[in-house]
């Protein structure tokens, strides 16, 4: 990661730049995927790398809309994990100033072509990571495809996926697709808690530890004023008893930080319950829908993947929502 940092603050690439070259060098994820630009994006904003584990920073406010509203840092739950430092501060903040101008410089940009077309900065070449443009041929009739804008713009050799996708077939191939996720959403919803318990604890065991941590700061609570009496009566001395209190302030320190953490991961249980029925929510108004829209499409995509052998895997939205890091591909479907 501290690669990543120099790259991007030191050498002056870009994070789709930084993304190319290290699939250039077959290097993978932590879930053994590709590097995307979103990827990258995420490590240059993670404060995990200065040793630093900030949960709660947004709320949902709508869940069938997915509208965020930013907490005050009051009510952030920071936990400082010194051993997981990589980089400086220096470093991290140099790193968001830089992300924060190149932001303003291309904002009017992106807004604008971000939500022009159906499957507008959706659909993604799973070759070289560039995003697919849209073209119309009109020949008799009038054709709408999809084809990967790498490869369009800069020539073959810049990357081998000539697929062609179909608009109309896409569309068809999409109802199709989330009618199946309908069909199968208790299959659905068994793979996401899955994935969802690899990071967080389950509802259940949270509350059993956050029970178990509160009564251990009760203990700890009254070994402290036992101390403090010992004091009072003249059995332990002044440079005893602070050496006592610094080993239960520490302790004490430690359960509390373990305790906020088990009170965030109790909540991220609840809201991912909330989550699953908006999404299948926004799914059924989809299938139902007679015509679609770039937005409502984007609350429930991720991203599209389309591979030189017209191979093509759709990735749901749904881990942005309960706060993980990443997407997962649900199944797939050729066009």
């Amino acid at each position: 990661m501290r690669r990543v940092f120099d790259m991007y603050t030191a050498q002056g690439y870009g994070a789709g730049k930084i993304a190319g070259i290290l699939n250039e060098e077959s290097l993978k994820t932590k879930r053994n995927c590709s590097w995307s630009q979103n990827a990258i994006s995420h490590i240059l904003k993670n404060e995990i790398y200065v040793g630093r584990i900030i949960n709660g920073k947004e709320e949902i406010k709508d869940f069938l809309t997915g509208v965020r509203l930013a907490k005050d840092s009051s009510e952030w739950h920071v936990v400082d994990k010194p051993e997981l430092r990589l980089i400086s501060d220096e470093t991290f903040q140099k790193a968001q100033d830089v992300l924060a101008s190149r932001i303003e410089a291309f904002k009017v940009t992106r807004t604008r072509e971000s939500n022009k077309h159906l499957f507008s900065t959706l659909i993604k070449c799973a070759d070289c990571g560039w995003s697919f443009r849209r073209t119309v041929h009109t020949y008799k009739n009038t054709y709408v495809r999809w084809v990967c804008s790498g490869r369009n713009g800069k020539g073959a050799d810049t990357c081998g996926n000539k697929t062609t996708i179909d608009e109309s077939e896409l569309i068809a191939s999409l109802r199709e697709y989330f009618t199946n996720v309908l069909n199968n959403r208790a299959h659905l919803i068994k793979h996401v808690v899955k994935e969802f318990t690899k990071i967080y604890k389950s509802k259940d065991e949270n509350q059993n530890y956050q029970s178990d941590l509160s009564e251990r700061l009760a203990k700890l609570k009254n070994t402290r004023q036992k101390y403090m009496d010992m004091y009072d009566d003249g059995l332990i001395s002044r440079d005893e008893i602070r050496e006592k209190m610094q080993t239960v302030n520490a302790e004490k320190e430690k359960l509390e930080n373990n305790l906020k953490l088990a009170t965030f991961n109790l909540s991220k249980a609840d809201q991912l319950e909330e989550v699953l029925a908006s999404t299948f929510k926004r799914v059924e108004d989809i299938v139902s829908m007679e015509t679609l829209t770039n937005a409502q499409l984007k609350q429930i995509i991720q991203k599209i993947t389309v591979a030189n052998d017209g191979k093509v895997d759709i990735y749901l939205r749904l881990f942005s929502d309960i706060g993980l890091d990443e997407t997962f591909l649900i199944s797939d479907n050729r066009t």
